[in-house]
């Protein structure tokens, strides 16, 4: 899985990256051809947005989670939220 990471209100960093990374590719295993995938970090005020837009030959998923607690909380969401898409 193609996997871009962009960073909105908050520095980037590689323990995000790799944390996203390992959620994501777990899903990769899941599909049956390549897959792309853009997915947005942001921070407003007290919360922490994660964004996805999925791409994976005929199937087209946009999906969005944020949490209070911390930007890994809102990742660990949307992964689950993905993978039972």
């Amino acid at each position: 899985m193609q996997i871009s990471i962009t960073f909105k209100n908050i520095d980037s960093s590689d323990s995000l990256k790799s944390h996203t990374h390992e959620k994501f590719d777990k899903l990769d295993k899941m599909l049956d051809s390549p897959a792309d995938a853009h997915i947005v970090l942001s921070v407003e005020k007290l919360r922490n947005l994660v964004d996805i837009n999925l791409h994976c030959d005929k199937l087209k998923i946009y999906a969005k989670e944020e949490s209070e607690k911390n930007m890994y909380a809102a990742i660990d969401a949307l992964s689950d939220n993905v993978k039972f898409q």
